[in-house]
């Protein structure tokens, strides 16, 4: 029997990911999809592309319509997930949005505010443990599980190998990332519009400020880093979806050029989802456009003293609907792989 599957916030950018992904998966069987505004018209209006579920009707995201389903997909903002996902049962429950990604309510409330909901099971199969082990182990039978936020992927999956295995000062990272439009979300900004957005770079967040920054030291303290301090700086760019991550940190004493590619080879031999470019080469946002695959370049600049580290994934994928599913497929004693493609869209 296939699992049943809710997806609450259908509408918006994350949740038709979401469902694109679902559509094809062969263990899932699609049988409600909510909204707010949107609610009482079909799918098919608001997301025209999914056109093999665009006779579902969307209806109203409340406890009552999303109680009773295998699995429950929450693509809600900040604050909205925690209040909703209070209400359901013992289903599987996965949140993609940030209510239940911080482990430390003082950072909650620095960041975000408002209510703190508490710490779920964390959505990044490939995280790094101290003790040797990754956290697609704590995901197997897990039924809350919350999705890592999409900055935070590339930076993390870019930089852990070098934390855990000691190669890499923790307390000097630096990070640049060029992020798609769709990061921002579906609802109509000025900002975002095309004659703002076209031809031009924009910085925002600047200064420590990002919410992602704490959820980004946090995985790289359970990866072994003490001390961890990192400026992160995201830059919005004329593209629809990806983020390109550029990450600099100081090298440990003693370690070499051949330690560092060692250290990442190693972290990432048998991910089906992270893959080390080889030596110099660095990867695109073209390159993973509609996948679940996390590429990384990696240099030495010798003169800085710094390891360079190139990331680059789809923010709305490996960076949203693909980490999901990935953790449904664990959690529910799946293959890992199933509904999810390494392979990019090209041109």
């Amino acid at each position: 029997m296939p699992l049943s599957v809710a997806v609450a916030g259908a509408s918006g950018y994350a949740g038709g990911e979401l469902l694109r992904l679902l559509a094809t998966h062969p263990d899932v069987e699609i049988t409600t999809v909510t909204a707010h505004s949107n609610a009482g018209q079909r799918l098919g209006a608001v997301q025209p592309h999914l056109r093999s579920l665009a006779h579902l009707e969307l209806v109203d995201t409340t406890p009552e319509n999303l109680s009773g389903h295998d699995v429950v997909f929450v693509a809600l903002p900040h604050g909205k997930s925690g209040e909703l996902t209070a209400h359901l049962d013992d289903t599987l429950v996965i949140d993609c949005g940030a209510d239940h990604r911080l482990t430390d309510e003082a950072a909650w409330e620095k960041f975000y505010g408002g209510e703190y909901f508490g710490a779920w099971e964390y959505g990044l199969p490939e995280l790094l443990r101290a003790d040797g082990t990754r956290q697609r182990d704590r995901l197997a039978g897990a039924n809350r599980i919350a999705v890592p936020g999409c900055n935070v992927t590339a930076i993390t999956l870019g930089l852990q190998p070098g934390i855990r295995s000691n190669v890499i000062r923790p307390d000097d990272l630096v990070s640049v990332l060029a992020v798609g439009t769709s990061g921002a979300g579906k609802s109509l900004k000025t900002h975002l519009l095309a004659s703002e957005i076209h031809g031009s770079a924009a910085p925002y967040a600047v200064g420590g400020v990002h919410r992602h920054t704490p959820e980004i030291v946090q995985n790289l303290e359970v990866s072994g880093g003490e001390g961890v301090t990192i400026s992160f700086t995201p830059v919005l760019v004329p593209m629809s979806r990806g983020i390109l991550a550029t990450s600099t940190a100081t090298l440990e004493p003693g370690a070499s050029a051949a330690d560092v590619r060692a250290a990442w080879e190693l972290a990432y031999a048998n991910e089906p989802f992270v893959h080390v470019l080889p030596e110099g080469h660095f990867p695109k946002t073209a390159d993973v456009l509609g996948s679940n695959m996390t590429l990384i370049g990696l240099a030495v600049d010798e003169a800085a003293d710094r390891v360079v580290v190139i990331s680059a994934i789809d923010n709305l994928v490996k960076g949203t609907a693909g980490a999901a599913v990935q953790s449904m497929n664990i959690a529910a004693g799946l293959p890992e792989q199933a509904g999810l493609t390494v392979n990019g869209v090209a041109p």
